[in-house]
């Protein structure tokens, strides 16, 4: 892996050396997720798939939590925020480029909504009172930023936001960004199904793979043990 990759291994490594293989079950314990109310406002049921575009730290967990998320057709790991000329891992670790890592849900609307994902999103994927980070991971390619696709998908957004916020969910205020999308740019194929390909690795061990444990847990009838990959990438290392 590359730069930010490699930064990543070498974190869970020191994770790893830090906890006794004992207390490894106990560390996982203590990755919180919030139980959130659905949103009050959420869109109607059509046809066709829909896409959702979201941003909430590395993408590999992003991804792997709505890959065992059902209704969900295709979770791609990616870049959104930049230009194209810039939609590259080596340039977007840089923090320079306004991208975020970033992901794209298709999903089909009969079986999963648009304010489902959303819930999912502030639940289990990612802390949105972090600004420009999350856990280990610094810098504005691991903001909080929902890219929506179509009107409806910002009103919900903000709506949800703003019913969150009145509620006090979360204990520091939700910095999550919103903004139209302009072009989702697809990572290369070494970051996709990355947590599926990888289930042991120290950074998906303690970073990532909790939090398809608080899917499981919280949204269970939501959650799906196989995961759907992305189905053009090898399942090798």
């Amino acid at each position: 892996m590359r730069t930010t990759a490699s930064r990543r291994q070498i974190v869970g490594a020191l994770m790893m050396l830090a906890i006794a293989p004992a207390a490894i079950k106990l560390a996982l314990a203590a990755e919180d997720a919030v139980p959130l109310p659905p949103p009050a406002q959420d869109a109607t049921t059509s046809d066709g798939y829909q896409t959702a575009v979201l941003a909430g730290g590395c993408f590999w967990g992003v991804q792997g939590v709505y890959q065992h998320t059902k209704g969900v057709i295709d979770a791609i790991s990616g870049y959104a925020g930049g230009d194209a000329k810039t939609a590259t891992y080596d340039q977007v670790s840089t923090g320079q480029t306004g991208h975020a890592e970033a992901v794209e849900i298709r999903f089909d609307p009969k079986q999963i909504s648009y304010g489902k994902i959303l819930q999912i999103f502030f639940s289990v994927v990612h802390d949105p009172t972090q600004l420009n980070r999350q856990g280990p991971d610094i810098g504005s390619q691991y903001r909080s930023e929902i890219f929506t696709t179509t009107d409806e998908q910002a009103k919900i957004a903000n709506a949800y936001i703003a019913q969150l916020s009145a509620a006090k969910a979360f204990k520091a205020p939700i910095v999550t960004k919103l903004a139209p999308l302009t072009k989702f740019y697809r990572a290369e194929a070494y970051h996709q199904n990355y947590m599926a390909i990888n289930p042991n690795q120290p950074y998906i061990l303690f970073n990532d793979r909790p939090k398809v444990d608080n899917l499981k847990h919280l949204f269970a009838a939501d959650y799906r043990d196989k995961p759907v990959l992305v189905r053009d990438t090898k399942m090798s290392n």
